[in-house]
């Protein structure tokens, strides 16, 4: 999925521009600018910022159309231990994740 593609679309449904949506997600807007000069994906937690700033679920996110995601027993256990995480331990993991 174009992760930045699919945050343009949001915006466009809902005739946000990028500094809308930066004070919608509480993210700084060069943060944001910085995603898409740089064509990179947002980490986790800027990911997490931009949906709830959007109204919008992780899952509603990566989802086509309007079909719910289904989580299999490994992915809920998966996003239960991330909610029991610190704020630190949360931003440190995307970066141990892209090291394994």
């Amino acid at each position: 999925m174009d992760t930045l593609g699919r945050i343009t679309q949001l915006c466009e449904e809902r005739g946000w521009s990028r500094y809308r949506l930066a004070k919608e997600a509480n993210i700084s807007h060069t943060t944001l600018r910085n995603l898409y000069n740089r064509n990179t994906i947002p980490s986790i937690p800027t990911l997490e910022a931009i949906c709830a700033g959007l109204g919008v679920s992780l899952s509603q996110f990566f989802a086509l159309g309007d079909e719910a995601v289904e989580l299999d027993a490994k992915q809920k256990e998966m996003l239960s231990t991330w909610n029991t995480l610190t704020e630190d331990q949360k931003t440190a993991l995307p970066e141990l994740l892209k090291k394994m």
